[in-house]
């Protein structure tokens, strides 16, 4: 509540409405990364008000560290509760054991023995292979696929998301547990999200006609010292100018689904996003 909605009432103020995730549940342990949940009074009255206004809620799963089958169930219950509906919309938080086809699970293959490589996986368990593995206790991939039409997966450096991930969202049956897999672009800290959004990108968007979802933690430091980053501030006010349809990432979706038909993607398309965003975490050990 000391930046958010500081960043959120900017956006509203220049039309553009997007999707904010939240933790419905607040967690007994301590977090590797955590924050404010919806067991905060005045942060889930915000979170609703931000519905009302037409921002869409999102789930980063249901607390901000690892949480077994019960509370699981248990926070997407609240979340309807408060919401009035089940997420649309999931994208898996760090340090998460029950993140859906997280670590290594993202990806097949080379990509996989590569991705294991780099990062000294030794275990034949490791962090994210919970959430979709029937006898895990950490299992909720039934509730996933009943309730969650799309989840967020791989992150690219390009603005125009759609050109780096051509056939979002699409159905894996490699991971059939999540209905949807969606991508998005950079920005998880405000200088990735700056130099994601820059002049040219948001030029080059508008003539390749493409989309952009970005991915980003508001949090760190987009609002500091009573103000707004001025790069972040200038970027977002150019960009509302443009003939721009901003939209939260379930409608953006929608859309794209309604237009072109369900997808279900090739083990090639699979091969090349895994990759190219292989390649781009290597090259920058930041993107998640």
């Amino acid at each position: 509540m000391e930046n958010a909605p500081q960043v959120y009432a900017f956006l509203r103020d220049i039309g553009i409405f997007t999707t904010k995730s939240v933790w419905p549940i607040k967690g007994a342990n301590e977090p590797q990364l955590g924050g404010t949940t919806c067991e905060d009074g005045t942060y889930a009255a915000w979170a609703q008000d931000l519905q009302s206004q037409g921002f869409e809620i999102g789930l980063h799963n249901v607390t901000y560290h690892t949480s077994d089958r019960p509370d699981v169930i248990r926070g997407l219950e609240r979340f309807k509760a408060l919401f009035g509906q089940y997420p649309r919309v999931h994208a898996n938080h760090f340090g998460c054991e029950e993140a859906m086809y997280w670590g290594k699970d993202r990806m097949s293959g080379l990509p996989q023995a590569i991705y294991r490589a780099l990062n000294g996986i030794k275990r034949k368990k490791d962090y994210g292979a919970g959430g979709h593995v029937i006898d895990s206790p950490l299992f909720w991939g039934d509730h996933c696929k009943e309730k969650i039409d799309y989840v967020r997966n791989f992150t690219y450096g390009d603005m125009n998301t759609l050109k780096a991930c051509p056939y979002m969202p699409y159905f894996d049956a490699k991971r059939p547990y999540v209905n949807n897999w969606f991508a998005s672009s950079e920005g998880a800290y405000v200088e990735s999200y700056v130099n994601t959004i820059s002049e040219n990108s948001q030029d080059r968007l508008v003539d390749e006609g493409g989309a952009c979802i970005m991915y980003t933690h508001f949090g760190f430091s987009f609002y500091k010292d009573g103000r707004l980053d001025s790069r972040f501030k200038r970027l977002m006010e150019r960009l509302s100018k443009k003939n721009g349809w901003f939209v939260p990432v379930s409608q953006l979706l929608d859309y794209i689904r309604t237009t072109r038909g369900h997808h279900e993607i090739t083990n090639s398309e699979r091969a090349r996003l895994e990759r190219r965003w292989l390649l781009q975490k290597i090259r920058t050990r930041g993107t998640t």
